[in-house]
């Protein structure tokens, strides 16, 4: 369902459907709901792939890249494993690579095993870490992002990045795969001894909203801290209760840093800043609702589920890119966006592929603290549709 938040600014919510005729789609060939799962697509499967997997005795995760881009893209490691086990072969399953933690988080791979099945090896990941890990792998699958299309079946289209990267291969591998939509995995929560700490400090039992100001592209996507702390107060004063607010930023290569504001009236501001990703996996549930700007920690934020398996709701915004193919799909993560967005969206473009000019929309500032709080103030009051 799309509302709208305010002037060339839309909401658009979680498990987005979308009928095929609304956006540009590659029709993915055959009514999926029609196929049993595991039976032969009425598509041929790309012969030398199938052959050369079926000999793997060992399955490596390997990406290097951007956060966001390896989360999204592990739907299509579940597709692959998904059709190993349709085909009852035996594999081990590890991930190497900055992300390796949080990819075990998943359930994508298995344990040490003394050992490894026979056979060859398949490197799955991005064109970084095939170049790392694939030298003598029988297999190198790469998950780009610039690669599989919006595919449209059964009257729906499938726009999300996780969507697009499992029923690509499902046509390459030839078979109806079990997985159904939003296909993409979700990260287990852990221990964690700053989590406890916050939640000594009555940080995570109140109102405890998170913001992320990380991003790579700070001239675009930069919502900046002061608009997150205005967007904490609208809603503090609206539900007449002190606000604690989480300010997640990048740079973890430079150590942890947490950095208390003095209190204000209605918000506490925590700074966090160089938290790696898999503390951040054990943070987020704790909170009652995130926001953030189209980046890899708003994507890990969307994926970390509690250990009762809920999720609090995550707001992505969406200025320039498609707020659709960018999301995971899953039904608390939802998008406010620009117009930008959804032509976007509609067209299956990408500002930057396509040379969409940069003066086109008014990036960041198009989304108003008062207005988006009244979106947060929504999810918060648990108003679905």
């Amino acid at each position: 369902m799309t509302e709208v938040a305010s002037a060339g600014v839309r909401f658009h919510r979680g498990s987005l459907v979308v009928p095929a005729g609304a956006v540009h789609t590659t029709p993915l060939g055959y009514d999926r709901d029609s196929v049993p799962v595991g039976a032969p697509l009425p598509l041929a499967a790309s012969a030398e792939l199938v052959h050369r997997l079926s000999g793997c005795g060992e399955v490596v995760v390997a990406f290097e890249g951007k956060l966001g881009d390896s989360l999204l893209a592990l739907s299509g490691v579940r597709a692959v494993l998904d059709w190993l086990r349709l085909r009852s072969v035996r594999v081990a399953v590890r991930a190497v690579g900055p992300y390796m933690g949080l990819i075990a988080r998943t359930g994508l791979t298995t344990r040490p095993q003394a050992t490894a099945p026979s056979g060859r090896r398949a490197v799955i990941g991005d064109r970084a870490g095939i170049e790392a890990h694939g030298s003598e792998a029988a297999v190198n699958l790469v998950l780009d992002p610039a690669t599989p299309p919006c595919c449209s079946t059964d009257g729906r289209a499938h726009p999300g990045l996780p969507a697009r990267h499992y029923l690509a291969l499902e046509r390459r591998l030839g078979i109806r795969l079990p997985g159904t939509a939003p296909f993409a995995p979700t990260l287990a929560t852990g221990p964690n001894n700053l989590v406890e700490e916050l939640r000594s400090m009555g940080w995570l039992g109140c109102l405890t909203l998170a913001a992320i100001t990380a991003t790579s592209w700070p001239e675009r996507k930069d919502y900046t801290a002061q608009r997150y702390i205005t967007l904490a107060e609208h809603i503090a004063v609206t539900h007449q209760a002190q606000a604690r607010l989480l300010l997640i930023g990048g740079n973890p290569g430079d150590g942890l840093r947490v950095t208390a504001e003095a209190p204000r009236r209605h918000v506490q501001v925590l700074h966090l800043d160089g938290m790696p990703a898999d503390g951040l996996a054990d943070l987020f549930p704790h909170c009652h609702l995130i926001v953030g700007n189209d980046t890899g920690l708003t994507h890990l934020a969307a994926m970390a589920q509690g250990r009762d398996g809920s999720s609090p709701p995550v707001i992505g915004l969406y200025a320039r890119h498609s707020h659709s193919k960018w999301r995971t799909g899953l039904p608390h993560h939802h998008a406010v966006a620009t117009d930008l967005s959804d032509r976007m969206h509609q067209g299956d473009l990408c500002p930057v592929r396509d040379a969409i000019a940069p003066d086109t929309d008014i990036h960041m500032d198009a989304f108003p603290p008062a207005a988006l709080a009244q979106v947060c103030l929504d999810l918060l009051d648990g108003v679905r549709s």
